[in-house]
């Protein structure tokens, strides 16, 4: 075994914390008295618990004593995502846990947080392969997690000064991520209220409701050819290509034969995702020349428009609109697995625009403003997650 940093030590998980699994649900605790909430693992995230879709069951008066919360408890998940961790810090009233985590409760010699960041780490690097068992799903049986050895500073006044540090990038971390959920926010408002008319009964002073064919007036399927990973081919957009109104390229696949020229994309291709679940039937993109040749796929269809009535940019946030997005699913076809939107149909609903177009760029315009502010600030998010990776390997590497 390495040598250790001065001052460390390496901790059996058993002997650091009190260990408990939580109660196994069944069919008495499921209508039984005295329901109180419970967590899964479906609850617990990465230093994160969320409370939607609590579940009840029945704990008896020494159950609530045994599986009852209390503050600095670590959950750890047992199963799927073997070691996800979180930490009880009476983020709500009295609350309970489940079969499916390790509830750890520290006796004294470790700060609860630090063993926060240690499971991230050693999860980041794969220290819980050796215990992880394979059954149907990865899973992480009590036995073996007690033995897994912990790297620490023997005190905890150092683990402390540790945790302070991660602790100060995460607050900045959760700041960025606040100001993205509130530019979204911001989005999202702008985008219905300059798209009111879309719910409102009839159309405004200078505004139009047509049908989409009459400012749409054709729909192009893409090709059919089988698709393979040679980069010599000839890039093809598909359905998982598309993000946020924008091609997404990091997953592509090539098409072993020539494309016609016809059917390669040009700049301010509006496309359509006509197949897939019903969650994601209906997106659109815009295409930019992100790359210099590409084409796309049958499952997509190129609808653009006329642009002396409607600019492309204003197509793509109607399609993604979310009551568009309802309008969509409910002419859709359901197929095995998938919902299917005729093209056909698509250019028989409604669109409501603004006559000028100098209107629908000024739309536009502010939509794609927050684009760029949730943009600069994803880039931000990165370069600090990249800096807070590296910090928490410095500081949770027990290398002397």
């Amino acid at each position: 075994m390495r040598e250790l940093r001065p001052e460390w030590t390496r901790t059996r998980v058993g002997d650091l914390f009190d260990m408990q699994l939580g109660k196994m649900l069944s069919k008495e605790a499921a209508v039984g008295p005295s329901q109180r909430e419970y967590l899964t693992n479906k609850n617990v995230q990465w230093n994160r618990l969320g409370f939607d879709e609590l579940n009840y069951m029945s704990f008896s008066g020494s159950e609530r004593e045994k599986f009852r919360l209390v503050h600095g408890d670590l959950l750890v998940t047992e199963g799927g995502e073997v070691g996800r961790t979180a930490i009880w810090e009476e983020q709500r009233g009295e609350c309970y846990f489940q079969k499916s985590l390790h509830r750890l409760r520290s006796r004294g010699a470790i700060e609860p947080r630090y063993m926060l960041h240690y499971m991230a780490y050693a999860a980041r690097h794969g220290l819980f392969v050796d215990g992880v068992s394979q059954t149907s799903i990865a899973h992480l049986p009590q036995d073996k997690f007690a033995e897994h050895l912990v790297s620490h500073p023997v005190e905890v006044s150092e683990q402390r000064r540790i945790v302070a540090i991660i602790d100060a990038v995460l607050t900045q971390e959760r700041a960025i991520e606040a100001s993205i959920a509130k530019l979204r926010s911001v989005r999202q408002g702008a985008l219905l209220t300059s798209m009111a008319a879309v719910q409102s009964e009839g159309s405004p002073a200078g505004w139009a409701r047509v049908p989409l064919r009459d400012v749409v007036p054709a729909a192009e399927y893409g090709i059919s050819e089988a698709l393979d990973r040679d980069r010599q081919g000839v890039p093809v957009l598909r359905m998982n290509n598309i993000q946020d109104g924008r091609p997404e390229l990091s997953e592509m696949r090539y098409s072993p034969v020539p494309v016609t020229e016809r059917l390669e994309l040009r700049s301010g291709d509006v496309l359509f995702n006509r197949t897939n679940s019903i969650d994601h039937i209906g997106k659109a993109c815009i295409w930019r020349d992100e790359i210099p040749k590409a084409t796309f796929a049958s499952y997509l269809v190129r609808i653009n428009p006329d642009r002396s009535r409607l600019i492309p940019e204003y197509l793509v946030e109607w399609l993604m609109h979310p009551v568009i997005r309802q309008r969509v699913r409910s002419i859709s076809t359901i197929a095995v697995q998938q919902v299917n939107v005729n093209p056909t149909r698509l250019r028989e609903l409604e669109i409501d625009l603004p006559v000028d177009l100098e209107e629908q760029r000024r739309i536009i315009d502010f939509l794609y403003s927050c684009d760029e502010q949730i943009h600069d600030e994803q880039e931000e998010l990165a370069k600090l997650r990249d800096l807070k990776q590296g910090l928490v390997d410095d500081l949770l590497s027990d290398k002397a």
